[in-house]
């Protein structure tokens, strides 16, 4: 997913207009007669007015934003006008702190309109319209705020937003706003006013930049844990808010999915590049814990083979998160046989020297599994060739293989490097790896800038096991739900594609060796359960990802924008699949909780060989 970055990535010291495909400036606005902010707004997401100077125009101040590159202060008119497509309230952007304004002054402004695009026209963000260079008069102080609009269940339509104008790239800033029809058109209509929700439940925990989300629709898609459950790319969750701060940092709840902001929280309505429509509160609700603790797997039996996947997040030796990733790994996966890590760094982490050995970032990590009474893992990789899997730049980050040599065996076969690809031979009638470990077609341009598979070939109690640990491309560059392009176009799955493409021709290939053979191809997808590049990886039914043998509610692993989904998943070949003999979990430790030490749950697959 995107990483977050709190500065302000476009600069307004020129009037922006937003098309559908650039940004276009205007360096001499024209005239505009005083207005009010209805007109200014307008009933598209571009203002009518967007490149002209306008004068007097009159709001009471509702909130001010000191910190940040996106100062200045919310106005909005108290007299509303009757349609329900323009909203009346509008940010005054001042650059610096705004001096000689209050909550509750009436003022009028004069400067330009303009729209502005964060994170740029590239991003596919929507814009927020701005009085930008302005001047004000303080006509009076003291006045009520306008009474904040309530965002409820009732309030918020089921329909996510319209199609786009294919002429204009599907963008939807040209057409005329259907608040009563559509949640995007709904919440764009409220842009700038004063609003509130009201004991809404928490379904994306705060976060390091003292953002959090919640819901209005505590019923939409719900989980038992208290979260919302994106099931499809058409139930996007309308009812999911991200809530922010005008107050203290320190003052901010430190919430998990499932707890409760109870009582009001209400402020002015922005447009956050990082994640669309977002309350920046003056006041936020008293939070209520749902005391949502982290889950603990059962324990394999002995007859059981445990396999696990878990994305450490960029583990490197100068983390301090060794001793919580092996208490997750020994007490609530319950020290699985096999686990599949992924973003295991090199030992020296984000230095860019070319480094590109992990040894000391893997034995750091076994030996704090071994204290806190876990097994003395065992582990196999291959070191990437340096700065060609991608990831953080100088981090070489690759999946590694841990094994509990007391439970499963691990059959080597030399050869296997980072340039090398893994074949399947025959040995007496059975599959069996060509270099183990190795590594899927690394050549392939599916895999560049990449982390390229990493193939095993274990041995538990006389059987053959063939594990596949993947590290798909991940989603970076995708336009968000909120973008203005509908539907939103997601070009980073085209590489995704091409490496499911990649994983089932490979195990195509055992299977076509050993019909019967047991493979797991497991990891950090970076994608659905749903998406086409889970049906690609089951193509001819080679894998099928078993995530799906949970009900609809607890497919999660990953909870982004308020919305839970799956990202990391255990695939299985037809021989485990159509024995019904095995568990699935998916062990939620970090990815509802504002204290995580990864963003992804670790899932674990039980099954007897």
């Amino acid at each position: 997913m995107p990483s977050k970055s709190s500065a302000r990535l476009a600069a307004l010291t020129v009037a922006a207009v937003c098309s559908a495909a650039s940004t276009i400036v205007l360096t001499s606005p024209a005239h505009a007669d005083s207005v009010a902010i209805h007109d200014i707004q307008g009933a598209t997401r571009i203002s009518p007015y967007a490149g002209k100077a306008v004068t007097d125009v009159s709001g009471i101040v509702t909130g001010i934003r000191t910190y940040g590159s996106s100062r200045g202060f919310w106005i909005q008119d108290p007299n509303a006008d009757a349609d329900p497509a323009t909203s009346e309230g509008v940010f005054v952007f001042t650059s610096s702190t705004p001096k000689g304004v209050a909550v509750g002054d009436l003022v009028t402004v004069s400067g330009t309109v303009s729209e502005f695009v964060p994170a740029g026209a590239a991003s596919g963000n929507q814009s927020i319209t701005e009085i930008t260079k302005p001047t004000f008069t303080v006509v009076s102080s003291g006045n009520a705020v306008p009474a904040a609009k309530v965002i409820g269940a009732k309030s918020v339509p089921a329909a996510y937003a319209p199609a786009g104008d294919s002429a204009a790239n599907n963008s939807v800033n040209g057409l005329t706003l259907q608040p009563s029809k559509y949640a995007l058109d709904y919440y764009e209509s409220l842009e700038g006013e004063n609003v509130q929700v009201a004991d809404a439940r928490v379904t994306g925990a705060t976060d390091p930049y003292t953002e959090l989300w919640v819901t209005v629709k505590p019923r939409e898609n719900a989980n038992r844990r208290g979260g919302t459950v994106y099931g499809s790319y058409d139930s996007q969750n309308t009812g999911r808010i991200q809530i922010q701060s005008l107050g203290a940092t320190s003052a901010f709840p430190k919430a998990n999915v499932g707890d409760v902001l109870t009582g009001a929280t209400s402020g002015p309505l922005d447009y956050n590049q990082f994640g669309g429509y977002t309350l920046v509160a003056n006041t936020i609700g008293t939070l209520q814990s749902a005391g949502v603790a982290r889950e603990t797997t059962e324990k394999q039996k002995k007859g059981e083979l445990a396999v696990a996947t878990y994305n450490v997040e960029n583990l490197d030796p100068s983390d301090n998160t060794f001793a919580e990733h092996a208490a997750a790994i020994v007490h609530n996966l319950q020290s699985p046989d096999i686990v599949s890590l992924e973003e295991i760094q090199d030992n020296n982490g984000a230095t860019n020297d070319g480094t590109v050995a992990a040894d000391q970032t893997v034995q750091k990590l076994i030996d704090a599994i071994v204290a806190t009474g876990g097994p003395a893992y065992d582990w196999r990789s291959i070191d990437p060739a340096n700065g060609t899997d991608g990831g953080e730049p100088g981090g070489n980050i690759r999946q590694v293989f841990l094994f509990n040599p007391e439970r499963v065996s691990f059959t080597d076969r030399a050869g296997g490097d980072a340039t090398t690809a893994v074949g399947v031979t025959k040995e007496k009638d059975k599959a069996a790896l060509t270099v183990s470990p190795g590594r899927i077609d690394p050549a392939n341009t599916a895999w560049a800038n990449s982390r390229k598979p990493l193939v095993g070939e274990f041995v538990f109690r006389g059987r053959t096991v063939f594990v596949i640990a993947n590290h798909f491309n991940s989603k970076g560059g995708d336009y968000g739900l909120t973008s203005q392009y509908q539907p939103v176009p997601r070009s980073s799955e085209t590489q995704r594609h091409l490496q499911a493409t990649a994983v089932n021709t490979f195990v195509k290939d055992v299977l076509a060796t050993q019909k019967n053979a047991d493979v797991i191809a497991l990891g950090d997808i970076n994608d659905f359960e749903f998406s086409d590049t889970a049906k690609i990886l089951e193509t001819d039914g080679a894998l099928w990802s078993a995530i799906k043998s949970l009900p609809k509610s607890e497919r999660y692993s990953y909870v982004y924008q308020g919305n839970a989904q799956v990202l990391d998943q255990i695939l299985v070949s037809p021989s485990i699949r159509k024995s019904c003999d095995f568990e699935y979990d998916s062990v939620h430790v970090n990815s509802e909780f504002n204290d995580q030490i990864s963003d992804h749950d670790p899932q674990v697959l039980r099954f007897q060989p």
